[in-house]
């Protein structure tokens, strides 16, 4: 589990081949000397941009995860090298800054609007209609593994649009002010949404078998 709050900025520095097949996974080699590797082991939980990887290799400064060719088609951002989103798993102990992420991506979404306001920016995102309707006014919503505030929602033809305030400091310290109009995003939405939905699906319909 993680909470949205972004740790450090990495770096996905080489994409290696797990193989020659098409269905063939991939290995990520990432930068991650500001995130801080010291009490990082082989087979932890790491969020990069939002998606959960385990870590397969490490040295003081880098580490590695293995990507599946299934995980790459699902999400934005770990098919290149480039700057990313960077989260260990949190513990027991920690402080919940943001919200209850999984690091599983629900869907991807498309910029539409990214753009300065005052001292902050406006972005807005369309997501598909299956995850537009998790989303509510001040409700939460992860994008690229960043824990984000919803400012409004509409419903559109073609989707559900959102729009989010970033403040100064989440653009600074985060990948988000790469972002521009046409850019894919991972999407996960509040974990409570899911459970919400599910008691209200019950409540109407009766109590269906998960199986």
């Amino acid at each position: 589990m993680f909470t949205g709050i972004v740790a450090a900025v990495g770096r996905i520095e080489t994409i290696t081949a797990l193989g020659s097949e098409p269905e063939a996974g991939v290995r990520l080699t990432i930068e991650a000397a500001h995130l801080g590797l010291e009490d990082v082991g082989l087979g932890d939980s790491i969020a990069i941009q939002g998606a959960c990887m385990t870590v397969v290799e490490k040295t003081s400064h880098q580490f590695a995860v293995d990507v599946s060719r299934e995980s790459l088609s699902k999400t934005a951002g770990l098919d290149q090298p480039g700057d990313v989103n960077l989260e260990k798993a949190l513990r027991a102990h920690d402080r919940l800054g943001g919200h209850i992420v999984s690091g599983h991506v629900d869907g991807l979404g498309t910029v539409s609007h990214f753009a300065p306001v005052g001292e902050s920016h406006e972005l807005r995102i369309l997501a598909p209609r299956e995850i537009g309707r998790y989303l509510a006014y001040k409700g939460s919503i992860t994008v690229n593994g960043v824990s984000l505030t919803v400012n409004s929602v509409s419903d559109l033809a073609e989707g559900c649009e959102f729009s989010i305030n970033l403040i100064p400091h989440t653009v600074e310290v985060t990948t988000l002010h790469h972002l521009r109009a046409g850019v894919k995003v991972n999407l996960e939405i509040d974990l409570i949404a899911r459970y919400v939905e599910r008691m209200l699906a019950t409540s109407q319909n009766g109590y269906k078998s998960l199986k």
